[in-house]
């Protein structure tokens, strides 16, 4: 792969956003994006349809943005294949993904990553792409109604890939530069190479992180009934996604779950309970109905019952999760303080970096073996 070199004071000008400041929406605010609403679009390539939570974006000012991507084709096609190399740039580097059905190969800066439901990864400003996904072969309408989970059953990793995702601030407002397009991949070396360069805006002590469903920081510790206001028929246990550090402490991120009535399927650990107050964690929360029911409640004292897909957003805790359904699993994103030392890229800035391309790559390291090591690429090492 070609190198070339980048003037040092162009690209100083460019480490950082310079534009308008991230501002939380710190009133008592509720916003509500009801998956019967959701339009599924291909913004990005055809094979993957995306279903935004636009009603909190849009209420929580722009700042973090959730949405489903359901892949509705095969990866392999004659117009398009596996996606080019590129990075993604949001301010404070923040990209989560949590993968609810089917199987994808991910290449992280030559590294691979194998992963299924439950699944969570925290990247950015790594050199990556999509090699591999299942897909069931189902119409559109149909693979889109098939059930998504948190937890790595049998039944789940058959049907197409899908997964959660979410940027602070829209992918259209950042840079997202291709460092290898498609059509020049080499199979042969490109994946075993490894990149170093210099675009970044992670808060210290940000770092690359990945949690399998089935790791020992992963298994779901009961919620103790005493000290919240969920009502269940069935015990709650909650899960740490384990990206508050990993992401700058910008962002908290947990499942609450239930198991099904007729057997145990949540991974659960025997080393104590988990704590309350996550509830309270964040100026603003978002949660996400992955599957089942939940139901929250007002300030003004209304339920409002969610379904699977369901996405409420709420600042100042106008409104509480007060329950959850049988077999029901909710993610909960708490959005923290440390957001509002963050700034957004500038049009101009975007556009920069996006022109830039494969000139952003400023050192390679071959691999001897592809899953050995850590991304040397990203910023943090």
């Amino acid at each position: 792969m070609n190198m070339q070199v980048i003037d040092a004071a162009k690209l100083a000008s460019l480490e950082h956003p310079a534009g308008d400041p991230l501002r939380l929406n710190r009133s008592a605010f509720v916003a509500i994006d009801r998956h019967r609403d959701a339009p599924y679009n291909a913004t990005y390539r055809p094979q993957a349809l995306y279903s935004r939570a636009e009603n909190g974006f849009q209420a929580n000012n722009e700042t973090l943005l959730l949405h489903e991507v359901a892949t509705n084709l095969p990866i392999h096609r004659p117009d398009t294949g596996p996606t080019d190399f590129h990075m993604h740039l949001p301010p404070g580097g923040f990209q989560f993904v949590l993968v609810t059905s089917g199987m994808f190969t991910f290449d992280y800066d030559g590294r691979l990553h194998y992963v299924g439901p439950g699944a969570v990864m925290l990247q950015s400003a790594i050199v990556h792409r999509q090699l591999f996904y299942t897909w069931s072969g189902l119409d559109t309408e149909a693979n889109l109604a098939t059930p998504q989970s948190a937890v790595p059953d049998a039944m789940t990793m058959g049907y197409s890939g899908k997964f959660l995702e979410a940027f602070i601030t829209d992918p259209t407002s950042f840079p997202n530069p291709t460092i290898v397009p498609s059509a020049a991949v080499n199979e042969a070396e490109t994946p075993r190479t490894a990149f170093g360069h210099a675009l970044h805006d992670r808060p210290t002590g940000a770092d690359f992180w990945v949690q399998d469903a089935l790791s020992l920081d992963a298994l779901y510790k009961p919620l103790p009934a005493a000290g919240t206001a969920i009502k269940s028929d069935a015990p709650v246990y909650v899960r740490d996604l384990g990206i508050e550090a990993p992401s700058g402490n910008l962002v908290t991120g947990h499942i609450l779950a239930t198991d099904p009535r007729d057997h145990s399927l949540l991974p659960k650990s025997s080393s104590g309970g988990a704590d309350p107050a996550i509830l309270a964690t964040g100026a603003v929360a978002m949660y996400r109905v992955i599957r089942g029911t939940a139901a929250f409640k007002d300030s003004d004292g209304k339920t409002i019952e969610l379904g699977a897909s369901d996405v409420i957003t709420t600042g100042a805790n106008a409104a509480t999760l007060v329950a959850i359904g049988e077999d029901s699993q909710v993610l909960r994103l708490g959005l923290l303080d440390g957001l509002e030392n963050l700034r957004k890229w500038t049009p101009a800035q975007r556009d920069a970096i996006d022109g830039l391309g494969g000139q952003i790559i400023a050192r390679t390291q071959v691999r001897p073996l592809r899953l050995d090591g850590n991304p040397v690429g990203y910023l943090y090492t």
